[in-house]
Protein backbone atom coordinates (compact mmCIF):
# COMPACT_ATOMS: atom_id res chain seq x y z
CA UNK A 1 0.00 0.00 0.00
CA UNK A 2 3.12 2.01 0.87
CA UNK A 3 4.57 1.80 -2.10
CA UNK A 4 1.21 2.10 -4.31
CA UNK A 5 1.06 6.10 -2.17
CA UNK A 6 4.51 6.77 -3.11
CA UNK A 7 4.04 5.80 -6.81
CA UNK A 8 1.11 7.57 -7.10
CA UNK A 9 2.55 10.76 -5.69
CA UNK A 10 5.47 10.70 -7.63
CA UNK A 11 3.60 10.56 -10.70
CA UNK A 12 1.54 13.38 -9.31
CA UNK A 13 4.66 15.75 -9.02
CA UNK A 14 5.94 14.16 -12.70
CA UNK A 15 2.20 15.08 -14.19
CA UNK A 16 2.38 18.68 -12.71
CA UNK A 17 5.51 19.54 -13.86
CA UNK A 18 4.82 18.12 -17.18
CA UNK A 19 1.62 20.37 -17.18
CA UNK A 20 3.64 23.44 -15.80
CA UNK A 21 6.10 23.79 -18.53
CA UNK A 22 5.40 26.59 -21.32
CA UNK A 23 5.45 25.22 -24.60
CA UNK A 24 5.08 26.77 -28.07
CA UNK A 25 2.46 24.00 -28.94
CA UNK A 26 0.25 24.34 -26.20
CA UNK A 27 -0.22 20.47 -25.48
CA UNK A 28 -3.59 19.31 -23.99
CA UNK A 29 -3.81 18.60 -20.02
CA UNK A 30 -5.34 15.51 -20.53
CA UNK A 31 -7.59 13.91 -17.35
CA UNK A 32 -7.02 10.55 -17.71
CA UNK A 33 -9.50 7.47 -17.28
CA UNK A 34 -8.60 4.30 -15.22
CA UNK A 35 -8.12 1.31 -17.65
CA UNK A 36 -10.43 -0.29 -15.01
CA UNK A 37 -13.49 2.01 -16.84
CA UNK A 38 -12.39 1.49 -19.93
CA UNK A 39 -12.00 -2.74 -19.64
CA UNK A 40 -15.13 -3.01 -17.27
CA UNK A 41 -16.91 -1.01 -21.11
CA UNK A 42 -16.17 -4.16 -23.24
CA UNK A 43 -18.63 -6.89 -23.75
CA UNK A 44 -19.91 -10.03 -26.34
CA UNK A 45 -23.34 -11.80 -27.22
CA UNK A 46 -23.39 -15.39 -26.32
CA UNK A 47 -26.13 -17.63 -26.54
CA UNK A 48 -26.16 -19.78 -23.37
CA UNK A 49 -30.43 -19.31 -23.49
CA UNK A 50 -30.24 -20.82 -26.94
CA UNK A 51 -28.93 -24.10 -25.77
CA UNK A 52 -25.70 -23.46 -26.53
CA UNK A 53 -23.04 -24.79 -24.42
CA UNK A 54 -21.56 -22.70 -21.77
CA UNK A 55 -18.12 -24.59 -21.28
CA UNK A 56 -17.08 -24.11 -24.59
CA UNK A 57 -16.95 -20.44 -24.13
CA UNK A 58 -14.77 -20.40 -21.05
CA UNK A 59 -11.51 -20.17 -22.65
CA UNK A 60 -12.25 -17.67 -25.98
CA UNK A 61 -13.62 -15.39 -23.10
CA UNK A 62 -10.77 -15.71 -20.80
CA UNK A 63 -8.54 -15.23 -24.56
CA UNK A 64 -10.61 -12.19 -25.28
CA UNK A 65 -10.32 -10.01 -21.84
CA UNK A 66 -13.70 -8.95 -22.32
CA UNK A 67 -16.04 -8.51 -18.60
CA UNK A 68 -19.66 -8.70 -19.89
CA UNK A 69 -21.59 -11.31 -22.13
CA UNK A 70 -25.39 -10.38 -22.88
CA UNK A 71 -28.03 -13.07 -22.91
CA UNK A 72 -30.54 -14.54 -21.84
CA UNK A 73 -32.13 -16.26 -18.70
CA UNK A 74 -33.19 -19.91 -19.48
CA UNK A 75 -30.03 -21.45 -18.25
CA UNK A 76 -28.76 -19.51 -15.44
CA UNK A 77 -26.68 -21.65 -14.60
CA UNK A 78 -25.06 -22.01 -17.25
CA UNK A 79 -24.22 -18.17 -17.18
CA UNK A 80 -23.04 -18.15 -12.99
CA UNK A 81 -20.47 -21.00 -14.50
CA UNK A 82 -19.10 -18.34 -16.85
CA UNK A 83 -19.19 -15.89 -14.17
CA UNK A 84 -17.12 -18.39 -11.68
CA UNK A 85 -14.70 -19.46 -14.68
CA UNK A 86 -14.24 -16.54 -16.56
CA UNK A 87 -14.73 -13.70 -14.79
CA UNK A 88 -17.65 -11.85 -16.82
CA UNK A 89 -20.97 -10.25 -15.64
CA UNK A 90 -24.48 -10.38 -17.39
CA UNK A 91 -27.03 -8.08 -19.01
CA UNK A 92 -29.73 -10.31 -18.82
CA UNK A 93 -32.35 -9.44 -21.49
CA UNK A 94 -36.07 -10.55 -21.64
CA UNK A 95 -39.32 -10.38 -22.44
CA UNK A 96 -41.07 -12.03 -19.14
CA UNK A 97 -41.10 -9.32 -16.45
CA UNK A 98 -41.40 -12.09 -13.87
CA UNK A 99 -39.02 -14.73 -15.21
CA UNK A 100 -36.56 -11.75 -15.87
CA UNK A 101 -36.97 -10.74 -12.27
CA UNK A 102 -36.33 -14.27 -10.93
CA UNK A 103 -33.07 -14.53 -13.00
CA UNK A 104 -31.78 -11.92 -12.33
CA UNK A 105 -32.29 -12.27 -8.37
CA UNK A 106 -30.03 -15.35 -8.88
CA UNK A 107 -27.42 -14.03 -10.74
CA UNK A 108 -27.24 -10.55 -8.52
CA UNK A 109 -27.11 -13.15 -5.65
CA UNK A 110 -23.93 -14.81 -6.97
CA UNK A 111 -22.30 -10.76 -8.09
CA UNK A 112 -22.62 -11.77 -11.83
CA UNK A 113 -25.46 -9.37 -13.13
CA UNK A 114 -24.65 -6.37 -14.64
CA UNK A 115 -27.83 -5.16 -15.75
CA UNK A 116 -31.21 -5.99 -16.63
CA UNK A 117 -32.40 -5.39 -20.06
CA UNK A 118 -36.16 -5.05 -21.76
CA UNK A 119 -37.53 -6.86 -24.73
CA UNK A 120 -34.78 -7.20 -27.91
CA UNK A 121 -35.85 -5.74 -31.14
CA UNK A 122 -40.08 -5.87 -30.84
CA UNK A 123 -39.86 -4.80 -33.74
CA UNK A 124 -38.55 -8.04 -35.26
CA UNK A 125 -39.24 -10.06 -31.97
CA UNK A 126 -43.01 -8.69 -30.82
CA UNK A 127 -44.10 -9.45 -27.49
CA UNK A 128 -46.92 -10.72 -25.30
CA UNK A 129 -47.81 -8.39 -22.13
CA UNK A 130 -50.80 -8.98 -20.03
CA UNK A 131 -52.55 -10.83 -22.80
CA UNK A 132 -51.55 -8.54 -25.21
CA UNK A 133 -49.99 -8.80 -28.70
CA UNK A 134 -47.34 -5.86 -29.15
CA UNK A 135 -44.55 -4.85 -31.50
CA UNK A 136 -43.62 -5.70 -35.00
CA UNK A 137 -43.78 -3.70 -38.01
CA UNK A 138 -47.39 -2.71 -37.89
CA UNK A 139 -48.61 -4.16 -34.20
CA UNK A 140 -49.55 -1.39 -31.33
CA UNK A 141 -46.45 -0.77 -29.38
CA UNK A 142 -48.18 0.49 -26.34
CA UNK A 143 -47.73 -3.05 -24.63
CA UNK A 144 -44.28 -2.79 -25.07
CA UNK A 145 -44.18 0.27 -23.57
CA UNK A 146 -45.72 -0.90 -20.41
CA UNK A 147 -43.48 -3.84 -20.23
CA UNK A 148 -40.26 -2.08 -19.83
CA UNK A 149 -42.07 0.45 -17.25
CA UNK A 150 -43.58 -2.49 -15.23
CA UNK A 151 -39.72 -3.76 -15.56
CA UNK A 152 -38.33 -0.45 -14.80
CA UNK A 153 -40.17 -0.25 -11.36
CA UNK A 154 -40.29 -3.66 -10.22
CA UNK A 155 -36.23 -3.48 -10.62
CA UNK A 156 -35.98 -0.52 -8.58
CA UNK A 157 -38.82 -1.53 -5.80
CA UNK A 158 -36.40 -4.98 -5.35
CA UNK A 159 -34.14 -4.54 -2.41
CA UNK A 160 -31.52 -6.86 -4.28
CA UNK A 161 -31.84 -5.42 -7.96
CA UNK A 162 -32.69 -1.68 -6.68
CA UNK A 163 -29.06 -0.45 -7.67
CA UNK A 164 -28.86 -2.52 -10.68
CA UNK A 165 -29.12 -0.24 -14.21
CA UNK A 166 -31.95 -1.20 -16.28
CA UNK A 167 -31.19 -0.71 -20.30
CA UNK A 168 -33.57 0.37 -22.12
CA UNK A 169 -35.88 -1.69 -25.16
CA UNK A 170 -34.05 -1.81 -28.09
CA UNK A 171 -34.88 -0.52 -31.42
CA UNK A 172 -37.51 1.82 -30.32
CA UNK A 173 -37.47 3.54 -32.68
CA UNK A 174 -39.50 1.53 -34.46
CA UNK A 175 -42.60 2.73 -32.56
CA UNK A 176 -45.44 2.75 -34.60
CA UNK A 177 -47.57 4.63 -32.48
CA UNK A 178 -45.87 7.44 -29.94
CA UNK A 179 -45.64 5.56 -26.87
CA UNK A 180 -42.55 7.36 -25.89
CA UNK A 181 -40.08 5.07 -25.86
CA UNK A 182 -37.67 7.51 -27.54
CA UNK A 183 -37.29 9.01 -23.55
CA UNK A 184 -35.76 7.67 -20.59
CA UNK A 185 -38.10 9.45 -18.17
CA UNK A 186 -41.31 10.82 -20.57
CA UNK A 187 -40.77 14.72 -20.12
CA UNK A 188 -43.86 17.32 -19.72
CA UNK A 189 -45.40 18.06 -22.88
CA UNK A 190 -44.13 15.12 -24.74
CA UNK A 191 -47.38 14.38 -26.11
CA UNK A 192 -46.87 10.40 -26.04
CA UNK A 193 -49.50 8.03 -25.04
CA UNK A 194 -48.28 7.19 -21.65
CA UNK A 195 -47.96 10.24 -18.78
CA UNK A 196 -45.65 12.48 -18.46
CA UNK A 197 -42.89 10.93 -15.71
CA UNK A 198 -43.55 7.53 -17.17
CA UNK A 199 -40.12 5.65 -16.76
CA UNK A 200 -38.19 2.95 -18.44
CA UNK A 201 -34.53 2.78 -18.68
CA UNK A 202 -31.63 4.61 -17.24
CA UNK A 203 -29.43 3.75 -20.15
CA UNK A 204 -30.70 4.17 -23.94
CA UNK A 205 -29.72 1.06 -25.95
CA UNK A 206 -29.53 1.57 -29.81
CA UNK A 207 -28.17 -1.00 -32.19
CA UNK A 208 -26.07 0.56 -33.84
CA UNK A 209 -23.90 -1.53 -35.95
CA UNK A 210 -20.67 -0.34 -37.26
CA UNK A 211 -21.10 -2.17 -40.49
CA UNK A 212 -24.53 -0.40 -41.54
CA UNK A 213 -22.81 1.54 -43.79
CA UNK A 214 -24.16 0.99 -47.57
CA UNK A 215 -20.75 0.63 -49.99
CA UNK A 216 -18.55 -1.20 -47.28
CA UNK A 217 -15.15 0.18 -45.63
CA UNK A 218 -15.20 3.94 -45.14
CA UNK A 219 -13.14 6.17 -43.66
CA UNK A 220 -14.43 6.97 -39.76
CA UNK A 221 -16.39 4.56 -39.90
CA UNK A 222 -16.69 3.17 -35.75
CA UNK A 223 -15.94 7.18 -34.95
CA UNK A 224 -18.99 7.92 -37.28
CA UNK A 225 -21.15 5.07 -35.77
CA UNK A 226 -20.52 6.25 -32.31
CA UNK A 227 -21.77 9.91 -32.43
CA UNK A 228 -24.89 10.83 -30.60
CA UNK A 229 -26.54 12.76 -32.58
CA UNK A 230 -25.25 12.00 -36.54
CA UNK A 231 -28.42 11.15 -38.54
CA UNK A 232 -27.18 8.59 -41.48
CA UNK A 233 -26.76 5.42 -41.84
CA UNK A 234 -26.92 3.30 -38.21
CA UNK A 235 -29.44 2.45 -36.30
CA UNK A 236 -27.73 5.43 -33.90
CA UNK A 237 -28.85 7.20 -31.04
CA UNK A 238 -30.53 10.34 -33.14
CA UNK A 239 -32.74 8.30 -35.10
CA UNK A 240 -33.61 5.90 -32.20
CA UNK A 241 -33.79 9.08 -29.14
CA UNK A 242 -33.90 12.06 -31.27
CA UNK A 243 -36.39 11.40 -33.95
CA UNK A 244 -37.66 7.84 -34.24
CA UNK A 245 -36.45 6.44 -37.65
CA UNK A 246 -40.05 4.99 -38.64
CA UNK A 247 -42.58 7.71 -37.40
CA UNK A 248 -40.33 10.30 -36.68
CA UNK A 249 -41.43 11.24 -33.30
CA UNK A 250 -39.26 13.69 -31.78
CA UNK A 251 -37.57 12.98 -28.51
CA UNK A 252 -34.23 14.66 -27.25
CA UNK A 253 -32.28 17.42 -28.45
CA UNK A 254 -29.25 17.05 -29.47
CA UNK A 255 -27.85 19.10 -26.62
CA UNK A 256 -29.74 16.26 -24.28
CA UNK A 257 -28.41 13.36 -26.86
CA UNK A 258 -24.70 14.45 -26.17
CA UNK A 259 -25.22 14.03 -22.37
CA UNK A 260 -27.89 10.85 -22.50
CA UNK A 261 -26.31 7.35 -20.47
CA UNK A 262 -26.50 5.05 -23.11
CA UNK A 263 -25.42 1.50 -23.69
CA UNK A 264 -24.67 -0.72 -27.11
CA UNK A 265 -26.25 -4.22 -26.53
CA UNK A 266 -25.35 -5.02 -30.52
CA UNK A 267 -22.82 -4.23 -32.72
CA UNK A 268 -20.46 -6.05 -35.18
CA UNK A 269 -18.95 -6.54 -38.55
CA UNK A 270 -19.24 -9.65 -40.81
CA UNK A 271 -16.14 -11.65 -42.20
CA UNK A 272 -16.94 -14.48 -44.05
CA UNK A 273 -13.68 -15.09 -45.30
CA UNK A 274 -10.37 -14.84 -44.29
CA UNK A 275 -9.27 -11.87 -46.18
CA UNK A 276 -12.20 -9.73 -44.43
CA UNK A 277 -10.78 -11.05 -41.09
CA UNK A 278 -8.05 -8.10 -40.78
CA UNK A 279 -10.86 -5.36 -41.71
CA UNK A 280 -13.28 -7.32 -39.03
CA UNK A 281 -10.65 -6.96 -36.17
CA UNK A 282 -9.34 -3.40 -36.87
CA UNK A 283 -12.92 -2.15 -37.16
CA UNK A 284 -14.15 -4.22 -34.14
CA UNK A 285 -11.39 -2.65 -31.89
CA UNK A 286 -11.78 0.82 -33.54
CA UNK A 287 -15.42 0.44 -32.25
CA UNK A 288 -14.71 -0.31 -29.04
CA UNK A 289 -12.53 2.68 -28.62
CA UNK A 290 -14.76 5.16 -30.35
CA UNK A 291 -17.86 4.31 -28.60
CA UNK A 292 -15.89 4.39 -24.96
CA UNK A 293 -14.25 8.10 -26.47
CA UNK A 294 -17.82 9.13 -27.63
CA UNK A 295 -19.80 8.63 -24.21
CA UNK A 296 -20.98 4.68 -24.73
CA UNK A 297 -20.80 2.96 -20.59
CA UNK A 298 -21.11 -0.61 -22.05
CA UNK A 299 -20.66 -1.57 -25.66
CA UNK A 300 -21.20 -5.58 -27.03
CA UNK A 301 -20.45 -6.74 -29.93
CA UNK A 302 -22.49 -9.64 -31.76
CA UNK A 303 -20.98 -12.31 -31.19
CA UNK A 304 -18.84 -14.57 -29.43
CA UNK A 305 -18.64 -17.76 -31.68
CA UNK A 306 -19.86 -18.39 -35.66
CA UNK A 307 -23.17 -18.54 -36.79
CA UNK A 308 -24.53 -19.04 -33.25
CA UNK A 309 -27.08 -16.24 -33.71
CA UNK A 310 -29.02 -17.64 -36.56
CA UNK A 311 -26.03 -17.49 -39.27
CA UNK A 312 -24.08 -15.00 -40.72
CA UNK A 313 -20.36 -14.33 -39.98
CA UNK A 314 -20.15 -12.18 -37.16
CA UNK A 315 -18.67 -14.26 -34.92
CA UNK A 316 -15.02 -13.30 -33.27
CA UNK A 317 -14.14 -16.91 -33.34
CA UNK A 318 -14.57 -19.67 -36.03
CA UNK A 319 -17.23 -22.68 -35.37
CA UNK A 320 -14.30 -25.00 -34.28
CA UNK A 321 -13.42 -22.20 -31.58
CA UNK A 322 -10.22 -20.79 -33.54
CA UNK A 323 -9.49 -17.05 -32.95
CA UNK A 324 -10.71 -14.87 -36.35
CA UNK A 325 -7.94 -11.58 -36.35
CA UNK A 326 -11.02 -9.73 -34.41
CA UNK A 327 -10.55 -11.92 -31.54
CA UNK A 328 -6.49 -11.78 -31.61
CA UNK A 329 -6.63 -7.48 -32.04
CA UNK A 330 -9.10 -7.83 -28.99
CA UNK A 331 -7.46 -10.01 -27.07
CA UNK A 332 -3.85 -8.03 -27.69
CA UNK A 333 -5.63 -4.50 -26.68
CA UNK A 334 -6.69 -6.08 -23.08
CA UNK A 335 -3.82 -7.98 -22.52
CA UNK A 336 -1.96 -4.96 -22.91
CA UNK A 337 -4.02 -2.93 -20.84
CA UNK A 338 -4.58 -5.22 -18.27
CA UNK A 339 -3.48 -4.12 -14.62
CA UNK A 340 -1.87 -6.21 -12.43
CA UNK A 341 -3.39 -4.68 -8.64
CA UNK A 342 -6.63 -2.17 -10.64
CA UNK A 343 -8.21 0.73 -9.36
CA UNK A 344 -11.81 0.58 -8.94
CA UNK A 345 -13.49 1.39 -11.89
CA UNK A 346 -14.77 4.26 -11.15
CA UNK A 347 -12.26 6.55 -9.27
CA UNK A 348 -12.03 9.94 -11.39
CA UNK A 349 -10.30 11.85 -8.28
CA UNK A 350 -7.41 9.06 -8.18
CA UNK A 351 -6.63 9.65 -12.04
CA UNK A 352 -4.04 12.37 -13.29
CA UNK A 353 -3.34 14.62 -15.76
CA UNK A 354 -1.10 14.15 -18.54
CA UNK A 355 0.26 17.02 -20.89
CA UNK A 356 0.43 16.20 -24.67
CA UNK A 357 -0.14 17.05 -28.09
CA UNK A 358 -0.12 15.01 -31.34
CA UNK A 359 0.99 17.14 -34.44
CA UNK A 360 -0.32 16.97 -37.95
CA UNK A 361 -3.22 14.33 -36.68
CA UNK A 362 -5.85 14.22 -39.17
CA UNK A 363 -9.19 13.73 -38.79
CA UNK A 364 -9.25 10.10 -38.77
CA UNK A 365 -6.89 9.98 -35.71
CA UNK A 366 -8.18 9.90 -32.40
CA UNK A 367 -6.94 9.24 -29.06
CA UNK A 368 -7.48 7.85 -25.19
CA UNK A 369 -5.40 8.82 -22.57
CA UNK A 370 -6.16 6.22 -20.05
CA UNK A 371 -4.09 5.07 -16.31
CA UNK A 372 -3.33 2.13 -14.75
CA UNK A 373 -3.08 1.68 -10.44
CA UNK A 374 0.85 2.40 -10.44
CA UNK A 375 0.40 5.81 -12.70
CA UNK A 376 1.40 4.34 -15.96
CA UNK A 377 -0.27 6.03 -18.84
CA UNK A 378 -1.40 4.09 -21.41
CA UNK A 379 -2.43 6.77 -24.63
CA UNK A 380 -4.18 5.25 -27.14
CA UNK A 381 -4.07 6.44 -30.80
CA UNK A 382 -5.87 5.07 -33.52
CA UNK A 383 -6.64 6.00 -37.51
CA UNK A 384 -9.64 5.01 -39.24
CA UNK A 385 -8.28 5.35 -42.68
CA UNK A 386 -9.37 2.82 -45.29
CA UNK A 387 -6.08 3.73 -47.63
CA UNK A 388 -2.67 5.89 -47.06
CA UNK A 389 -1.47 6.82 -43.65
CA UNK A 390 -1.26 9.82 -41.41
CA UNK A 391 2.52 10.96 -40.07
CA UNK A 392 2.07 12.83 -36.81
CA UNK A 393 4.35 13.57 -33.87
CA UNK A 394 2.82 12.82 -30.11
CA UNK A 395 5.14 15.85 -28.24
CA UNK A 396 5.38 16.13 -24.42
CA UNK A 397 6.43 19.24 -22.37
CA UNK A 398 8.79 17.25 -20.64
CA UNK A 399 9.89 13.69 -21.98
CA UNK A 400 8.67 10.54 -20.20
CA UNK A 401 11.12 8.51 -18.57
CA UNK A 402 10.35 5.79 -20.67
CA UNK A 403 7.92 5.07 -24.06
CA UNK A 404 6.72 1.80 -25.08
CA UNK A 405 4.83 1.82 -27.96
CA UNK A 406 2.45 -1.12 -29.23
CA UNK A 407 0.39 -2.00 -32.02
CA UNK A 408 -2.79 -4.08 -31.49
CA UNK A 409 -2.25 -6.28 -34.99
CA UNK A 410 1.33 -6.88 -34.29
CA UNK A 411 0.84 -8.82 -30.36
CA UNK A 412 1.40 -7.62 -26.89
CA UNK A 413 4.99 -7.31 -27.30
CA UNK A 414 6.08 -3.60 -27.90
CA UNK A 415 7.70 -3.00 -31.48
CA UNK A 416 9.32 0.15 -30.13
CA UNK A 417 10.43 1.56 -26.59
CA UNK A 418 12.32 4.97 -26.30
CA UNK A 419 14.04 6.70 -23.10
CA UNK A 420 13.56 10.06 -22.60
CA UNK A 421 11.72 11.25 -25.32
CA UNK A 422 10.20 14.44 -25.71
CA UNK A 423 8.54 13.30 -28.51
CA UNK A 424 7.79 10.36 -30.76
CA UNK A 425 6.79 10.02 -34.76
CA UNK A 426 4.03 7.97 -35.45
CA UNK A 427 2.74 6.80 -39.34
CA UNK A 428 -1.56 6.02 -38.50
CA UNK A 429 -3.92 3.95 -40.31
CA UNK A 430 -6.77 2.06 -39.88
CA UNK A 431 -6.27 0.53 -36.30
CA UNK A 432 -5.06 1.21 -33.01
CA UNK A 433 -1.42 1.94 -31.46
CA UNK A 434 -0.80 2.28 -27.81
CA UNK A 435 1.43 4.37 -25.83
CA UNK A 436 2.95 3.24 -22.59
CA UNK A 437 4.23 6.45 -20.64
CA UNK A 438 6.04 5.57 -17.00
Amino acid sequence: MYIHKALIFISTIIATACAAQPDVDQPTNVLAVSVETFLTSLGVNTHVDQGYNPLTYIDPLKYLGVRNIRDSGRNVQGLLMLHARAGVKVDLLGGDVDTLLRNARNLAAADALLAVEGPNEPNNFPITYKGQKGGGPIGPWLPVAELQRDLYAAVKQDPLLARTPVFHVSEGGAETENVGLQFLTIPPDARTLLPAGTRFADFANPHNYVSAVHGGYHDNQAWQAASPTLNDRWDGLYVEYGRTWKHKYEGYSNEDLEKLPRVTTETGWDAATPADERTQGIVLVNTYLAQFKRGWRYTFIYELGEGEGGGGHQGLFHQDWTPKLAADYIHNLTAILADGAPLPAQVPASMLRLAYRLEGASDTVHDLLLQKSDGTFELVVWGEQVAGDTALKVRFPRAPAQIKIYDVTAGTDPIATYARAAEVALKVTDHALILELR
